[in-house]
Parts: structure tokens; sequence; C-alpha cells
């Protein structure tokens, strides 16, 4: 079946701030979730000034004990030899093209855990906003489907796209108090 989970946020910063505090974001107080974060590589394309970056990030698993004991007693039901659930922290990937001149950054992510039973995507653009040039638009799109896990993929999904919104939210706070400490007040209309 699957979920997705939609984003989107005007921060009234600058493309260049926002980006920097972005890509600054995590690990956080805030957030303690995200264990820490990793550039694994990093290019700069000479012909077009895009900026290649992939990071991996470290996040604890957030999934609570009781779905992991029951996703322990399906696994043992259903005959596989490794619990679903039952790891203390997750990988993600995040690739992401940035574009100083286009003042545009796209960014893909997905997580490396679970592959076999669970697919979470996002997409996510920064750009210069249509309604100030010097604000910047947030769009992001999460997916999360389940499959390999029977009765409890719809409930998985279900906590999966619920943390996801709260972390979105929890996201955009961070993200405007970094920006609040780093650049001072939002720029006015």
């Amino acid at each position: 079946m699957g979920v997705t989970v939609d984003v989107r946020q005007v921060y009234k910063y600058p493309f260049e701030q926002v980006v920097a505090s972005f890509l600054r974001k995590y690990p956080n107080p805030m957030d303690r979730n995200v264990i820490s974060v990793k550039i694994v590589e990093e290019k700069r394309d000479e012909s077009t000034g895009v900026i290649y970056r992939k990071r991996i990030a470290i996040c604890r698993n957030v999934v609570p004990e009781i779905l992991r004991k029951s996703s322990s007693t399906l696994v043992i039901l259903c005959w596989k030899k490794m619990s679903i659930l039952k790891v203390p922290n997750i990988q993600l990937e995040e690739e992401s093209w940035l574009n100083p001149q286009e003042r545009n950054m796209a960014i893909r992510s997905h997580c490396l855990t679970w592959t076999q039973y669970a697919s979470l995507k996002e997409e996510s653009v920064f750009q210069e906003s249509v309604e100030n040039p010097n604000w910047t638009e947030f769009i992001q799109r999460g997916r999360i489907s389940v499959t390999g896990a029977g009765f409890l993929n719809c409930i998985l999904e279900t906590f999966a796209s619920t943390f996801l919104r709260q972390g979105a939210q929890k996201g955009i706070r961070i993200m405007e108090m970094l920006l609040k400490e780093q650049c001072g007040a939002p720029l006015a209309e």
C-alpha cells in the first residue's frame, strides 16, 4: 500500500543562508534521533558548477518496542532467520545537487536499513521563492511502504507516516532556530 507525506515551507531567509543551515542542521540537541551525519562523497562539476554530495546519517531506531517484539514474533511465524526491526540504529543515505547559479538544491534520500521489508524515500527541493527572491521555498515529499510484515504492514506505515510528519515539523523548527541564531531576524516582505 504505502503512504505519502508532503511538506512545504517558506523560509524568510536567502537561499544561500538556508542551504548552509540545512547542511549544518544535524546532529543537533533539539533532535536526538539523529546521531551522526558524515559526508562520504563530494564533488563539483566544473562545467555546471553543481556540487554533488552524498551523506550517510545514523539515526536511532524509533520504532516502539511493542512493534519490534510483534515483528520478531512474526518473523518466527514466517520462518525467517532475522528480526525485521530489532536494530538499535538505522542508516539513511542522502544525495544532494546544489546549483548555486540557479539557486536551487535537489535532495534525494532513502533508508539503507530494512530494504528487504520497507522502502522509505524522500525527495526535497530548496529553491528561491516566487513570492520574494530573498526567501527560500522548501518542498518535500516522502513515501513509506512496508512489505513482508503481514498484518503489521499497515500499522508500521501509519506509525512511520506520523513520525515523519512530526519529524518534518521538528526539522523546520530547527532550521528556523538555526537561521535566526546565525542570520538574525527573518527578512520582511
